[in-house]
């Protein structure tokens, strides 16, 4: 058994670990113009699935590594929020889509958001803020008891497991480690198999960063799920994963971790605010950004010149925020993170997402057809 001094000294190698890796991410992030809204308005508006296919080389890459580590023991998709016997699938499809919509009124998702708030644009922090707001609201304020007195309510039983590697398992009789491996090089396949299939070479560019996001996303399921793990506690002999707010093991996400660094801004003196590794991501990043704009030349402040897109930001951010704590992540927590794991209740969430930003962009788009 670990003493509390190692225990604490390990929390500390977690977290350090994490924030490097974050801010890694931070510059890859900026540097390869990575966004999910963008490549949605991309293939939706222009036709151009370029950016698309970046996002689907980071999910490739995030669920083929998540089902080898699963295949090996080291992580299980049963350690993570994502397994619930009951798949509130209102929540999650009606939280997609406010996030979706959100996300295109606020020029991004959160993530978005942190990259272009560390290149200057104080845009993205007034649609961080309304985001924090609405997110803390909706996890345990006025609109949290709305939640879950009333959509979390209206759920479905998930039959085999809330996994698709467990319905495969049941379906074949395979053992579950197999089943993992199996499903994830099924969809990873698939989705590498939509990315190179046409003739036309996609740029190296593209390749790396998808590659290297989704990589970071496995990297971060090993931090928590292996490096974090301890299996007693030595207070309370029972098994944890450390520096985590949810207490299971953790990968990117960004909705909680903003709200939780404004509640640690305002109420860190009352004693029971800690830093966890989703808050060490959202600082990372935001570094990681910073540092990349500085050195590319293109820091710059930016701010609004007009009340009524100040308006649609602050609607943007708080639609984000309420949406992703409902759909229990966003573009990232879900899109990359849950859907690595095969989660059916990620799959849910992240179809709303993709809803709720067509419908918002076609609205736009007849907004400024009717301008003219």
């Amino acid at each position: 058994m670990i003493t509390l001094e190692q225990l604490q000294l390990q929390t500390h190698t977690v977290l350090g670990l994490t924030f490097l890796l974050a801010t890694a991410a931070g510059v890859l992030f900026h540097r390869s113009h990575f966004c999910t809204m963008g490549a949605i308005s991309d293939w939706v508006i222009m036709g151009d699935k370029t950016r698309a296919k970046q996002w689907g080389l980071a999910m490739a890459v995030a669920i083929l590594g998540f089902g080898l580590m699963a295949w090996r023991g080291w992580v299980s998709p049963l350690n993570t929020i994502y397994a619930n016997s009951q798949l509130m699938w209102l929540s999650l499809l009606l939280g997609g889509v406010l996030f979706g919509i959100g996300m295109v009124l606020g020029s991004g998702c959160a993530s978005k958001s942190l990259i272009r708030l560390g290149g200057g644009n104080l845009k993205s922090l007034v649609v961080l803020m309304a985001m924090g707001i609405a997110a803390l609201a909706t996890l345990r304020g006025l609109t949290a008891v709305w939640r879950v007195n009333s959509i979390d309510q209206v759920t479905v039983g998930t039959g085999p497991g809330p996994f698709v590697g467990q319905w495969l398992a049941a379906a074949t009789g395979w053992v579950l480690p197999m089943a993992w491996l199996i499903a994830a090089c099924v969809f990873s396949g698939l989705l590498f198999l939509w990315v190179f299939k046409d003739r036309q070479p996609i740029a190296r560019s593209i390749i790396v960063s998808g590659a290297g996001i989704g990589a970071f996303v496995v990297a971060l399921w090993w931090v928590s799920g292996v490096m974090g793990f301890v299996p007693e506690h030595p207070e309370t002999l029972e098994s944890v994963f450390l520096a985590t707010s949810s207490g299971r093991m953790e990968s990117m996400s960004f909705t909680a971790p903003v709200a939780y660094w404004w509640d640690a801004l305002m109420y860190f003196s009352d004693g029971s605010k800690r830093l966890t590794l989703g808050m060490a991501v959202v600082a990372g990043l935001l570094l990681g950004s910073f540092g990349s704009a500085q050195w590319q030349g293109t820091f710059r402040w930016e701010g609004f010149t007009q009340t009524s897109d100040l308006g649609m930001h602050l609607l943007g951010g708080a639609l984000m925020g309420a949406g992703g704590v409902m759909a229990m992540g966003c573009t990232v927590g879900q899109g990359l993170s849950g859907l690595s794991t095969l989660s059916l209740g990620s799959f849910v969430a992240v179809l709303g997402i993709a809803l709720g930003a067509v419908l918002a962009l076609q609205w736009q788009l007849r907004r400024m057809e009717s301008s003219l």
